[in-house]
């Protein structure tokens, strides 16, 4: 069971709010921070699709967040930075419930993949 003080680093979840040009195709990225939650990251090891993930310089994992009114709003075409060291994941699934807490989101997150 995660508790709060396992949540100790924070992330920060953005939104690509590009407007579509003339012809209807997508503008450059702008990506806008939307809000900042606390968070918990485990790196995924093992697993066939994992090691080959590893070799292409991709590293999946499970973030965990409590959930929040703003928590349910995060997207799978969003993305996740983490606020400390500024490292980029894309989110690879839409946020669900976790099976050990029902007050906590886990989300399938990649780091290494733009």
């Amino acid at each position: 069971m995660t508790g709060a003080g396992d949540l100790r680093d924070r992330f920060t979840v953005q939104r690509d709010m590009a407007e579509p040009d003339w012809t209807g195709h997508p503008g450059e990225p702008d990506w806008q921070d939307q809000f900042t939650v606390w968070g918990k990251i485990i790196f995924m090891r093992g697993g066939e699709t994992v090691i080959a993930a590893r070799l292409t310089a991709r590293q999946p994992a499970i973030l965990t967040i409590r959930i929040s009114a703003q928590a349910l709003t995060i997207l799978p075409s969003d993305r996740i930075v983490d606020a400390r060291t500024g490292e980029m994941f894309n989110i690879r699934e839409q946020p669900r419930l976790s099976r050990d807490d029902p007050g906590l989101l886990e989300m399938l997150i990649e780091a290494g993949v733009t």
